[in-house]
């Protein structure tokens, strides 16, 4: 079983961080902690009583002090354990840092379990083909440890959608105060109608956003969306 510690501040969401962890087969929940100094502390206690923690879930945005920075000090102190960053950061240079420091995966908030589950899956195939002896593995074999990690948060997107746009009628979507419909949103974005409805609702396909009518209006109840809310 591959043991996973859960650091994120906020107490409802790392609950539903652990519910998904215990949904995955093959990986069982180490604990959960809401800072850094107890994530240290947890590695610690872990070590002492030989209960390996192979994998954080670790928020970048912690209270006392950022996540990349925690990774550091857990190497600096021989605290050896494999990261996938879980933070709603989108910085260029955010990403370029954590990798540096060795986070083997990027999970870009919020996200659906489908999601979670295939990085964990991902996760699973390096860490069982890293686990062999070093004598026995190929160069393929090493190769294709590593390619298994190489997954993106956006599993392709249809002909004519672009990851730029998207990601701009997501964060309008988690700006919004209300649910908006394709209309507004073109309005907003200064897009054609027909291409915001394609985006709102290739998100509410993958269960980024949801969809309901908007009743009140004459004719036909118009669509809206409202960005999904992390329970």
């Amino acid at each position: 079983m591959i043991r996973v510690l859960v650091v994120e501040d906020d107490h409802r969401t790392a609950e539903a961080h652990g519910e998904y962890v215990r949904r995955v087969e093959g990986f069982e929940l180490a604990g959960v902690v809401h800072t850094a100094s107890e994530a240290v502390r947890a590695l610690r206690d872990a070590q002492t009583e030989g209960q390996e923690v192979h994998l954080l879930l670790l928020d970048m945005n912690l209270p006392d002090r950022h996540g990349l920075v925690l990774c550091r000090q857990l190497r600096a102190a021989g605290l050896v354990v494999d990261v996938i960053a879980v933070t709603a950061a989108r910085e260029l240079e955010v990403v370029r840092e954590a990798v540096a420091v060795g986070v083997v995966q990027y999970l870009i908030k919020p996200f659906t379990f489908g999601l979670f589950a295939e990085k964990l899956g991902a996760y699973r195939k390096y860490f069982e083909q890293m686990r062999s002896p070093v004598s026995t593995m190929s160069q393929r074999e090493v190769d294709t440890a590593f390619a298994a990690l190489r997954t993106s948060n956006a599993a392709g997107l249809p002909k004519g959608l672009s990851q730029d746009t998207l990601d701009t009628v997501s964060d309008l979507l988690a700006r919004a105060s209300g649910a908006l419909s394709a209309s507004e949103v073109a309005d907003e974005l200064h897009l054609a109608r027909i291409t915001a409805r394609r985006y709102l609702e290739f998100l509410a396909d993958r269960g980024v956003a949801t969809r309901a009518p908007r009743y009140g209006m004459r004719g036909r109840p118009e669509l809206e969306y409202a960005r999904q809310r992390q329970a």
